[in-house]
């Protein structure tokens, strides 16, 4: 069986592009940072860390991303893992693997998004000791249901830029 289940956020706006022809349809590319906790080593704590993984959708989930998506919204996919390869203009092939979804949610509340705590300075304070990604921290009393707010103009701190 061939399944995935993936929450994340984005790194970017999708990209959406649409085929050409009588029926056109709607692709939507995008990439989602999902966390991964790192194994003890050394006898040191789990940093976080993220994986970016390549997504697709088509048709009308491709049009919902496409409208209602945008870098930093936390989200939750279903799908499959697809593989393909290709011969670039170098002659070389190239191997290719991305998520297809084909269910698109909502991770976090719209006042999730746009209410709460200023995490910049979790952000800076990761940057400034050197490690890729700031240490988890407990659920601030403002979280609403439990997910970690992305507060307006933390962009420019988001390791993914």
């Amino acid at each position: 069986m061939n399944s995935v289940v993936l929450m994340g956020r984005l790194t970017r706006d999708p990209d959406v592009r649409y085929s050409q022809g009588d029926n056109s349809m709607a692709i939507a590319r995008y990439t989602l940072a999902v966390d991964r906790r790192r194994g003890r080593s050394n006898g040191q704590n789990d940093q976080p860390t993220a994986d970016f993984i390549s997504c697709v959708a088509f048709g009308k989930p491709a049009e919902f991303a496409e409208k209602y998506f945008h870098k930093g919204i936390k989200i939750c996919i279903r799908g499959r893992i697809q593989t393909g390869s290709y011969t670039n203009k170098d002659g070389v092939k190239v191997y290719t693997t991305e998520v297809v979804a084909e269910d698109q949610e909502f991770a976090e509340s719209k006042n999730a998004q746009s209410e709460g705590p200023d995490y910049s300075s979790y952000a800076a304070a990761g940057r400034s000791s050197g490690s890729a990604a700031p240490a988890k921290k407990e659920a601030p009393s403002g979280a609403v249901d439990g997910f970690m707010n992305i507060p307006e103009g933390i962009d420019e701190e988001l390791p993914f830029n």
